[in-house]
């Protein structure tokens, strides 16, 4: 397995539900200059990746005050990550997690979750719970992995 910064994210964007491609998709050419896509690729196929935003992403633009503040403070946002629906449960997420911390050992993160049952699944990887976000009407948890110096 091999975790890599992917140049051309188009294979990364394929393997995305519609839903979250129509997120990122339409707005890349404005991101792609501020934005990494990191992957995990396996026999040459992307099974997981993510985006690393240092500029606030399109889904946050609701909460672009909270963005600025946390990317002012030199924390970037994670965004868009993915494992493929026929690798789950194998720890691909905490791999990729894990891959971009050693990487950048002295960067810090902060990222959204609508889905609260991926709590437990930050937690495990060294985010902290902050506080929650109101979405128009839905809610969301901002978490913050601060690296350690």
């Amino acid at each position: 397995m091999t975790f890599k910064l992917c140049t051309e994210v188009s294979g990364f964007f394929k393997i995305l539900p519609k839903d979250w491609q129509s997120g990122i998709v339409p707005f890349w050419e404005s991101y792609k200059v501020t934005t990494k896509c990191y992957v995990l690729l396996e026999n040459n196929q992307i099974i997981a990746g993510g985006l690393v935003f240092s500029t606030c992403p399109p889904d946050m633009l609701y909460a672009q005050n909270e963005s600025n503040t946390w990317l002012h403070k030199g924390y970037l946002y994670l965004g868009f990550i993915y494992v493929i629906k026929e690798r789950r449960q194998q720890n691909l997420g905490s791999l990729w997690l894990n891959e971009l911390k050693t990487m950048h050992p002295k960067q810090n993160y902060w990222l959204t979750i609508e889905d609260l049952r991926l709590d437990a699944f930050y937690v495990k990887n060294g985010f902290e719970r902050i506080k929650p976000l109101n979405n128009n009407g839905v809610e969301e948890v901002l978490y913050v992995f601060e690296a350690l110096l």
